[in-house]
């Protein structure tokens, strides 16, 4: 293969939402970003009253210790969704489920597929907090993704 031709595509550039949450950690040192992470918890968007009264039909996500549940939502208009639920006592992963609540809210399918499967690795929180929550940030990204592949197949 030619040097002036890539032997992959170009990674699409993350949403503006998810780029400018990942610069606030990264622009932190490194003891910091778990205080940010902290005021992500308690940013947590409540949920619409449709899945607060059926908390049932947002899915458990497995990988994490705490009880945490999920669901992304593809609109009418093709606008995903992202709600989640995860206690107080757990504001790490409560931190995380906000991250992505707002980060992946407002987006078109394709660029929640596009997002990165590593964006939880790449905000600068490997150190802080436990490969274990990491892995539960990952869950939550896996899942919505699929939840949004699933929504846009069965609409044919």
């Amino acid at each position: 293969m030619s040097a002036s031709t890539p032997d992959t595509a170009p990674e699409p550039a993350l949403p503006a939402t998810l780029a400018e949450i990942r610069e606030d950690f990264l622009a932190l040192p490194e003891r910091e970003r778990l205080q940010l992470l902290l005021e992500f918890a308690n940013e947590l968007p409540d949920l619409p009253e449709r899945y607060a009264s059926a908390p049932g039909m947002l899915e458990r996500i497995e990988e994490c210790q705490s009880p945490v549940r999920a669901f992304a939502e593809v609109d009418g208009d093709g606008v995903v969704h992202f709600y989640a639920t995860a206690p107080a006592e757990a504001p790490t992963t409560r931190g995380f489920a906000s991250i992505l609540a707002q980060g992946l809210s407002g987006l078109t399918v394709q660029e929640v597929l596009d997002v990165p499967d590593d964006f939880p690795m790449s905000i600068g929180l490997t150190r802080a907090v436990s490969p274990l929550r990491i892995g539960g940030m990952n869950g939550m990204l896996t899942r919505a993704k699929r939840q949004v592949r699933e929504q846009v197949s069965a609409r044919g």
